[in-house]
């Protein structure tokens, strides 16, 4: 839909306003039988052309001479010519036509045709009984027929250039039109416009794009000190920060035209046709100037060119459309029509540096997950559109949900919204809010998955470890609540921990804490059970990855000092697995898993002190477990502050 299109408004207020005009409705049927005279036209074109044919198919069966002369077997022909009563034959490669002195019987066909199969002494027996014989005359040209064949060809071809004509001209993304740019001009409506309002917990990033707004309706403000207004804007950060959202806001709030496409449409099995919708895309915004072209998933066509130098097979067609983009984006000369280039992507260390260099996208906008106060900002937002209980505390969701981002919060509340709803009640509550933020952190609840009595029973005393190492550790997080009712996928149990404070640095005290709470559960197993299972798997893989990184990444080990032994790879914001060791010798590489064996047997011996000491307390809640499946709240915290940390396990620090 073009941006600002009258007829669009010509509708609109027809709609509204009655006609007085008595021959508008008269004017706008004749209007219709317009629109419907290519369509017609065009069908009119299939019925000639499907007639042509079948009068084509008619005129060689029913104009052909052959077929109307009747097939003997070759058997029969030879006992005619053997008894005299053949008097010429018109032999060619695929049939004999001959005609008989004397008919077989009073009526009978006179002339007769066979198949011919290979015998060399036909000649000689033609010859000898008097046959006159000769190759068959050249069929005469029909001229009705001749008249089809330089007809019909011709009208198919302009049925076939109709065709993708009109596809192309109706908007259709058809064969001739795959080097048109998928732009699609966004004109928000007063129910869907989103504006710097609805965007919540990303203050630094709105007040960048508030200043490409103004500029957009002030230039002259910002031209008459000489100011130059970026070419370019990149929003970079994690999945669900919003950074569509506020390409969205911007749309709504700069009443200019806003071109929105993903940088997959312009990658094309068509060598070239990248590079030409991306001509084609700032050709149309050109046109509309003042605009703004909003490329979502940059790193689409963005990539760095640096690993495909040099090497067979590349791929040319991003690279084509990749040099087009910069070339374009260089040509902006036009200071008061300007075509603002906005682009969002979760990858901006594979972008290439000559798309990141000042006089393209001079500004790269972090959209990072929001803070407690954006939290809390975002969850006023996302309430407004359900009902809500009046006891309902917004201060303590945004407390418990660190490091959640805008597109999280929005999915919490709706599934508050949801479970509310399941359980007929006409408003979302605390519980409904507290249990979305479990079915977003733990999965859903698998109640169906009936556990064996002793594997219960190992559950509770795992989940209770963790609980009691964790109560103990240093951190800001502490235990919320326990649960032995499977969720999700794999968890046969799980124990939350909710952080009670922002913070963004860790202490080694504070790893190493961490560590020891994951191998509590398996502690608790050993200590109790005198066996270890298979439930601890994913604490075994995430407490190796906290000591790797402790000595590899940060430089905590007193014998390696600090020194960084793994690569920085991966993605920033989409994460990547665990960074590459950098080269280093064998003796390196053996004190490096010395260090992190040391640091995970610490834990796990730190955790081992702490439930011997709390065994009682350990017995006790895994009791109380077993018998309620949950234990949370106030009753939680009143048994877990009975815990006493021992001396040997501070010593461990």
């Amino acid at each position: 839909m073009a941006f600002g299109s009258p007829a669009r408004r010509g509708e609109r207020v027809e709609a509204v306003v009655p006609s007085l005009d008595p021959f508008r409705q008269l004017r706008r049927m004749a209007l219709r039988q317009d629109d419907n005279r290519p369509s017609r036209r065009f069908g009119l074109i299939n019925l000639l052309l499907i007639g042509l044919g079948t009068l084509f198919l008619l005129s060689n069966v029913l104009t052909n001479p052959v077929s109307q002369v009747p097939r003997v077997p070759y058997s029969l022909f030879i006992g005619q010519v053997d008894a005299d009563n053949v008097q010429r034959a018109y032999i060619t490669s695929d049939q004999i036509r001959y005609e008989l002195k004397t008919p077989p019987a009073e009526g009978a066909p006179t002339v007769l045709a066979t198949t011919p199969i290979f015998d060399m002494e036909l000649p000689q027996r033609l010859e000898k009984h008097g046959v006159e014989f000769a190759a068959a005359p050249p069929a005469k040209p029909n001229f009705f027929t001749t008249l089809l064949s330089w007809v019909v060809p011709p009208l198919i071809f302009i049925l076939v250039l109709q065709f993708f004509a009109r596809r192309q001209m109706g908007g259709a993304q058809g064969a001739l039109s795959f080097t048109k740019s998928k732009a699609k001009v966004y004109v928000p409506d007063e129910e869907s416009r989103v504006t710097f309002a609805d965007v919540a917990g990303v203050d630094e990033a709105k007040a960048e794009l508030t200043e490409i707004v103004d500029f957009l309706k002030t230039p002259e403000r910002y031209l008459a000190i000489g100011a130059r207004i970026p070419k370019g804007v990149l929003l970079v950060g994690p999945p669900g920060t919003g950074k569509t959202l506020l390409s969205k806001a911007v749309a709504g709030e700069a009443s200019v035209p806003f071109f929105i496409i993903s940088g997959s449409e312009f990658v094309e099995l068509f060598v070239g046709a990248g590079a030409a919708r991306v001509r084609d895309l700032f050709e149309e915004a050109k046109k509309k100037a003042p605009c703004i072209i909003f490329i979502d998933e940059l790193d689409a066509i963005g990539k760095s060119r640096a690993g495909s130098m040099g090497v067979v097979g590349g791929n040319d067609e991003r690279e084509q459309t990749l040099n087009q983009l910069l070339t374009e984006m260089d040509g902006f000369t036009a200071k008061d029509k300007p075509v603002i280039v906005l682009a969002a992507t979760n990858q901006p260390e594979t972008l290439d540096p000559a798309l990141l260099r000042p006089g393209r996208f001079d500004r790269q906008v972090l959209v990072d997950r929001p803070d407690l106060s954006g939290r809390r900002t975002i969850l006023d937002i996302y309430a407004k559109k359900v009902k809500l209980s009046p006891g309902v505390d917004l201060d303590r969701i945004a407390q418990a949900t660190s490091g959640f981002a805008g597109a999280d919060l929005a999915n919490l509340v709706n599934e508050a919204a949801l479970l509310a709803a399941r359980a007929m009640r006409t408003s979302v509550d605390q519980a409904d809010l507290n249990e979305a933020i479990e079915r977003v952190v733990a999965g859903l609840e698998k109640r169906s998955r009936v556990l064996q009595p002793d594997e219960k029973k190992v559950v509770a005393y795992h989940e209770v470890g963790h609980a009691i190492v964790g109560h103990l550790m240093p951190g800001g997080s502490k235990v919320a609540k326990i649960s032995i009712v499977p969720r999700g996928m794999a968890a046969l149990g799980y124990t939350l921990q909710l952080p009670t404070e922002e913070r963004f640095l860790n202490s080694k005290d504070d790893l190493e804490g961490q560590i020891a709470t994951l191998l509590g559960g398996r502690s608790a197993e050993e200590l109790v059970f005198g066996e270890v299972t298979t439930g601890a798997a994913n604490d075994l893989q995430r407490a190796t990855d906290i000591a790797e990184q402790m000595v590899g990444t940060y430089g905590m080990s007193d014998t390696l000092g600090p020194l960084a032994y793994d690569k920085q790879g991966g993605s920033r914001f989409l994460g990547g697995g665990n960074n590459p060791r950098r080269v280093v010798s064998d003796a390196t590489a053996e004190a490096i898993d010395r260090e992190v064996r040391g640091l995970v047997d610490r834990g796990h011996e730190r955790a081992l002190a702490i439930l011997r000491h709390n065994r009682e307390l350990l017995e006790s809640i895994s009791k109380e477990i077993l018998e309620k499946e949950v234990i949370e709240g106030d009753a939680l915290k009143g048994l877990l502050a009975t815990s006493v940390l021992p001396p040997e396990a501070v010593a461990a620090v």
